[in-house]
């Protein structure tokens, strides 16, 4: 069973950043972040294929970017230019697991 701790998030001001991280257990790697704001359905963020590349949710992109360390066997979610849309708990996924969301709040 994959493990999943995410670390980072908080609250920002408009235009401002975060960085999210999220550590899986030996041996699996982190395949997508997801967002779930309130009274909305669990929308994907981004997604990582095996070769590094990352597909990303049309409101994020030239925004948020997903980054990878191997050797560590974690996953970043670089996050520029936020939104108070952009409000919402994150969660990293692995093999039908989650992680145990962070929260993200945007707000002047």
């Amino acid at each position: 069973q994959v493990q999943l701790v995410q670390s980072g998030g908080g609250l920002v001001q408009p235009g401002g950043s975060l960085r999210l991280s999220c550590v899986a257990s030996e041996g699996n790697r982190v395949q997508a972040w997801y967002r779930e704001a309130p009274g909305k359905q669990r929308e994907m963020v981004a997604l990582l294929s095996s070769q590094g590349d990352a597909v990303y949710g049309r409101s994020m992109r030239g925004r948020f970017t997903a980054s990878e360390d191997r050797a560590t066997n974690t996953v970043y979610l670089q996050m520029n230019d936020l939104r108070p849309e952009d409000t919402a708990v994150y969660y990293c996924h692995s093999n039908g697991e989650w992680g145990q969301g962070t929260q993200v709040t945007v707000s002047s």
